[in-house]
C-alpha cells in the first residue's frame, strides 16, 4: 500500500514508519530498499534514514544480501499464535543461513516434559538430514543431540530418562554401559561440541552444542554423511560460534 504523505499531519513520521513495517512484515524472506520505496511511496531521501532508525531500535534487521526483515523488537510486540509463527519463521531463517555457512543439515532440539524433541530442521538436497531410523527420543545415549541434552540434566534426570528409554546397541560404536555413558557426560567440557561418530547411525557423524536459556535444556546440532567426516570439527566449531543468534531467537 503506497503512502500518501500528509506534511501537515503531526504524526506523519509515525505513519511512514508504520507503512514501512507493514511492508517489511509481508515479505518473510526479506525486501529490498528499492521495493520498499515503491510499495510505500517514500523517496530514498526519507526512507534511508527511517530504515536506519528502525534498525537501530531493532524493529527491522538487514540480512547478508541487503534485504530487510522484521526485527526482534517488533516480534516482542506480538502475542499468541501470530507471534509464535513469526518467531519460528525468524529462527528458521537463521537456521537456513547457518546450514549454508557450515554446509550441513542443522537442527534445534529441546528437552520438554522428559522427552527429546527436534523442533526445527534446516536441510536441503546437498545437506540431507540424518535418516531417523530409530526415534530420537529413544536414542539419547547414542546421538549428539541426545548426549548434549543429557549433559544438561542432573544425575537423577539422566537416570529417569534412561529408565524410560533403555540403552540399546544401535551400531558397533554405541555406548551400552550407563556407567561409561555418565562418565563421558560428566567429563564433557561445556564449551566443546558433543560428537557422535557413527554411534547413532552407520554412515553419519554429528555434533551438538548446548542452547541453555534459564532452566530449559536445548541444543543446536548438525549432521554430515561419513564421506564428509573430515569437515566435522571445523563445522562444529562454526556451529559453536554461531549459536548465540539461535539462542536469542529462542529466548524472545
Amino acid at each position: 500500500m503506497a503512502l500518501k504523505p500528509e506534511p501537515k499531519a503531526p504524526f506523519h513520521s509515525v505513519q511512514y514508519a508504520l507503512r514501512v513495517l507493514e511492508s517489511v512484515s509481508t515479505h518473510g524472506s526479506g525486501v529490498t530498499e528499492a521495493r520498499l520505496s515503491r510499495e510505500t511511496g517514500l523517496p530514498a531521501g526519507h526512507l534511508t534514514p527511517l530504515l536506519l532508525t528502525l534498525r537501530r531500535e531493532g524493529y527491522v534487521e538487514q540480512v547478508a544480501d541487503g534485504a530487510y526483515i522484521i526485527g526482534s523488537s517488533l516480534l516482542e510486540l506480538g502475542s499468541g499464535v501470530a507471534r509464535r509463527r513469526a518467531l519460528e519463521a525468524k529462527l528458521q531463517q537463521t537456521l537456513v543461513q547457518l546450514r549454508d555457512s557450515v554446509g550441513a543439515a542443522v537442527y534445534v532440539s529441546r528437552y520438554v516434559d522428559g522427552e527429546i524433541r527436534v523442533t526445527q530442521v534446516a536441510d536441503g538436497p546437498r545437506t540431507p538430514a540424518v535418516n531417523e531410523w530409530v526415534d530420537f527420543r529413544s536414542a539419547a545415549h547414542a546421538s549428539a543431540i541426545g548426549k548434549c541434552l543429557l549433559t544438561q540434566l542432573d544425575q537423577n534426570g539422566r537416570r529417569d530418562h534412561l529408565a524410560r528409554h533403555r540403552i540399546a546397541r544401535l551400531t558397533s560404536r554405541t555406548i551400552t554401559s550407563e556407567k561409561v555413558l555418565f562418565s563421558k557426560l560428566d567429563s564433557q567440557p561445556a564449551t566443546v561440541p558433543v560428537l557422535d561418530l557413527q554411534e547413532y547411525a552407520v554412515g553419519t557423524v554429528c555434533a551438538a552444542v548446548p542452547l541453555t536459556a534459564g532452566s530449559s535444556a536445548g541444543c543446536l546440532a548438525l549432521s554430515l554423511p561419513i564421506e564428509h567426516a573430515h569437515r566435522l570439527r571445523a563445522a562444529a566449531a562454526t556451529l559453536n560460534r554461531r549459536a548465540a543468534p539461535v539462542l536469542l531467537s529462542l529466548a524472545l
